[in-house]
């Protein structure tokens, strides 16, 4: 691994111009919103977000690995570039047998995400440069966390449900010819099998969730932390122990509970007046967590339409096919197609309302066998890329970066196809 030619490249395409600071008062973000208040396009650095999902389907590449490379580096890899970072990735994908034993089979617990958090900071003790904050050192240590957070967060699940008698423990070590999304599956099951439309989806799913660009609670922690100075291992554990609170990264887990007492509550899933009186109870705070929300729909941000949602769903369709959940699939289309209607009426709401990428992406955990308890880890495997993207951009421009909730000064750039990068 060339560390010194990656990072003189990571130097010139994160590089901020310091007039730009005083002329818009923004920063330059790594997966901007185009527009103020109502979302228009979303983009990560600069490329369309549907351009860069749309152009796998045409090689059948995984998407996670090349949209980490795009977040980290700025720049679309050429084939020989990705292929070396798809290859360092798999080669940093290990802990030891003691850091497993005392760190996270020694130490089980029922929250995840302070599993993670305590696993990173643990890593500190592994690494002799732990300190070290050269702009090699930082993105090596981001290469080996992207590689490593899939270990710790399947191995925190399976250790906590072994303490509790539920399952025997079975510890898969990943493949390195295999995609993050790949070893996902691989090594959560006990059959190792899963299927290519599986993998496929749930590494949508990472690609889709690795964004915002800055407007997250964890994402602002990272920068917060990373302002000190601080360690890497600090910093992004300070990320995790945001992301452990209810109100960031939990709201698919919200809706699958929905779903689940809507399951329960009425006898008939394709009945429009049992599912409207249903969501209007919920509502009028008298169903569900009586919090009055229907949860999965509306965004602070996107507050037309979330285009992570519209790329998601198509796939959720053909999954739940493949799966024989047709009939639970068009249940959450009817809530989808209902609730827009009631919430106008009961809140007296004008503008549009449309579902977020949360409100599937439970169902599609679900249909995959992945358990509750790691929907924000998986949240966190995802998001980890732009923390780490930040704290390089923090390093590169000696720490002038600044986090702003009302533009980008990035320019939209054209997605270009693997075959035409040189």
């Amino acid at each position: 691994m060339n560390l010194v030619n990656w990072s003189k490249k990571l130097r010139k395409t994160n590089i901020v111009d310091s007039e730009l600071y005083k002329k818009y008062k923004v920063k330059a973000d790594l997966c901007e919103i185009d527009g103020k208040d109502i979302l228009a396009r979303l983009t990560y650095k600069g490329r369309d977000i549907n351009d860069l999902v749309n152009s796998f389907r045409f090689d059948s590449r995984y998407r996670y690995e090349e949209a980490a490379y795009l977040i980290l580096m700025g720049e679309q890899p050429n084939k020989n570039e990705l292929e070396e970072f798809v290859y360092i990735i798999g080669e940093f994908r290990v802990l030891s047998y003691e850091f497993i034993r005392d760190m996270i089979m020694g130490l089980p617990c029922k929250d995840l995400i302070n599993v993670l958090s305590r696993s990173v900071l643990g890593l500190y003790s592994y690494d002799d440069l732990a300190d070290d904050t050269s702009i090699e050192n930082v993105l090596r240590q981001s290469l080996q966390l992207i590689a490593v957070f899939p270990l710790l967060a399947v191995y925190a699940y399976q250790a906590f449900q072994y303490q509790k008698g539920k399952t025997s423990l079975v510890i898969h070590t990943p493949s390195r010819e295999l995609s993050t999304a790949e070893n996902i599956l691989y090594m959560l099951r006990y059959d190792k099998n899963y299927s290519k439309l599986e993998a496929s989806i749930l590494d949508l799913l990472l690609v889709l969730y690795a964004e915002y660009g800055g407007r997250d609670n964890s994402t602002l922690t990272t920068c917060v932390v990373t302002f000190s100075d601080t360690d890497m291992y600090s910093a992004i554990s300070a990320a995790l122990g945001s992301l452990k609170g209810s109100g960031h990264g939990e709201n698919n887990i919200k809706v699958s509970d929905m779903f689940e007492d809507i399951k329960r509550s009425i006898t008939d899933w394709k009945n429009k007046s049992q599912v409207s009186k249903y969501l209007e109870d919920i509502l009028d705070r008298k169903a569900f967590d009586n919090k009055g929300r229907i949860y999965g729909m509306g965004h602070t941000l996107y507050t037309r339409t979330d285009s992570r949602y519209i790329i998601l769903k198509n796939y959720v369709k053909k999954l739940a096919e493949e799966k024989g959940l047709q009939d639970e699939f068009e249940l959450y289309e009817l809530v989808e197609k209902l609730t827009p209607g009631l919430m106008r009426q009961k809140r007296n709401i004008n503008k549009d309302i449309s579902a977020n990428v949360d409100f599937y992406s439970g169902f599609v955990y679900h249909m995959l066998g992945v358990p509750e308890e790691l929907f924000k880890s998986l949240f966190a495997v995802s998001r980890v890329v732009v923390w780490l993207g930040y704290r390089l951009k923090y390093i590169v421009n000696n720490g002038k970066i600044i986090n702003s909730l009302h533009g980008s000064v990035k320019l939209k750039r054209e997605y270009i196809n693997m075959k035409k990068r040189m």
